[in-house]
């Protein structure tokens, strides 16, 4: 017990200071802030707007940054557009906090997977030590809200399945947290999926699929979690009265729902109820998925990202110091490379010993390399343009492989050693990159230095 305690107490400081380090750092719109920016302030101008995902991520933000009394005084309109004050420092709070907490979610779920303490230390470090991971979490995105909504619901499915505390509150929790990972990105779905499989095969190989089972499975992983993304439509309708950019989306009886919009009042256009404006707005989303087509010089496809190929170029300070002497902050989101391409080492090794004669533990594996190619293989079938941000909850189940294979070592000192070495090595390439992590000035000698593979620039 005590070790766990030690590792956690110097996994949340390491997260926390990793994460908040040069917090705010640059004053100026970074990549997607520009859209999302203006998403958020929609809320308060209440003018309707599109997205191609669920709202729960914005109306999170929006909503902390109306404890501080935020007004959307910013246009959001270009990348490198500087912020006039501090209050934008508000929206970028949550998505630090979430990526500071990530780890230690990622530390929790490797314990209730059985992992000793020393490789689920390791498996929250490597998450905490990664440049890409720490990139997202730094801006107005909502990658991290997704990851630990995600994780966090299948924490407490494992506690469950653990028997840890009142069943019926584990996975309560789980169903309302893996709503919210859904209401984040459908990607989200994944994570209820992966735990409904689970409970499925269990409930068939025990032979317990009765009536209240069938009950229990319904319950938590279709109307609770629906309830909950479902609500937050609500919410979402409920603040967005008035005409505004998405209205071109939308039926002319949606429109009749908006406030200055040309259908609004109009007695030839019968409005639509809350729910006829949850469907068709899903449908919609559904479909501008489908059918986006433009492209980008930083997209990547799905098979590229175990091996980090095509990193994505968020932002660059301009020159700074004179001629003779030039330096220029550049923001990358661009991985740790020991964490990253040895993750994907540890994803071979598992698969392969899934498949052997005799695994040491073929349902942990199963379900890492179950989480792994759930989180991976659907972006097969999807044709727009797709970036490494895509592969995070890929990445989450390939760190925990690394944490499965370092579990392997028997020897208490040997392990002790192996994670000390590794988690010392990641701290150093961390270090290395992290000026392209938080956009601090680097010579252009330096920069070209970690320009490791060429598709990086």
């Amino acid at each position: 017990m005590l070790n766990r305690k030690v590792f956690l107490i110097i996994l949340i400081l390491a997260s926390f200071a990793i994460h908040f380090s040069y917090f705010g750092h640059p004053n100026q719109i970074v990549f997607d802030e520009v859209h999302f920016g203006k998403f958020i302030s929609a809320y308060y101008t209440h003018q309707y707007y599109f997205d191609i995902h669920p709202p729960l991520g914005k109306l999170l933000i929006a909503g902390f940054a109306k404890l501080f009394h935020f007004q959307p005084d910013y246009s959001f309109a270009t990348i490198g557009e500087a912020f006039p004050d501090q209050m934008y420092m508000i929206l970028r709070f949550l998505p630090s906090l979430f990526g500071a907490l990530l780890p230690i979610i990622v530390f929790f779920l490797a314990l209730e997977l059985g992992l000793k303490p020393l490789s689920a230390f390791a498996a929250g470090m490597f998450t905490a030590l990664d440049n890409a991971l720490l990139t997202q979490s730094r801006y107005i995105l909502l990658d991290m809200f997704l990851l630990c909504f995600g994780f966090a619901a299948l924490l407490f499915y494992f506690r469950y399945r653990n028997g840890k505390g009142a069943a019926w509150k584990n996975l309560l929790i789980m169903a309302i947290l893996g709503g919210c990972a859904a209401s984040i990105k459908w990607t989200g779905l994944a994570f209820l999926g992966l735990a409904g499989v689970i409970e499925l095969i269990h409930v068939l190989r025990t032979r317990a699929l009765g009536a209240r089972t069938l009950g229990r499975l319904v319950l938590y992983f279709a109307l609770v979690p629906f309830f909950i993304y479902f609500s937050v439509f609500a919410v979402h309708f409920s603040l967005l009265t008035k005409s505004g950019d998405g209205d071109a989306f939308m039926t002319p009886e949606f429109r009749a729902t908006l406030q200055g919009s040309t259908e609004y009042g109009d007695p030839a256009v019968r409005p639509l109820s809350l729910f006829h404006k949850f469907t068709e707005l899903n449908h919609e989303m559904y479909e501008a998925n489908e059918t986006l087509t433009a492209t980008h010089p930083y997209g990547s496809k799905w098979y590229t990202w175990p091996f980090m190929i095509r990193p994505i170029y968020y932002w660059n300070s301009g020159q700074l110091g004179d001629l003779a002497s030039p330096l220029e902050g550049k923001i990358y989101l661009l991985g740790n490379p020991l964490v990253w391409w040895g993750s994907t080492v540890a994803v071979v090794y598992v698969l392969i010993e899934l498949f052997s004669a005799r695994p040491r533990n073929r349902g942990l594996a199963a379900f890492l390399i179950g989480g792994y190619a759930l989180n991976l293989l659907p972006f097969i079938g999807i044709s727009r343009v797709m970036f490494l941000y895509h592969y995070f909850s890929a990445l989450i189940f390939a760190i925990l492989m690394i944490a499965y294979c370092l579990d392997r070592i028997d020897n208490a000192r040997s392990a002790r050693i192996v994670v000390g070495t590794l988690t010392l090595l990641a701290l150093l390439t961390f270090l290395y990159f992290a000026p392209l992590s938080y956009g601090l000035p680097l010579s252009p000698q330096a920069f070209d230095g970690r320009l490791w593979l060429s598709s990086w620039l």
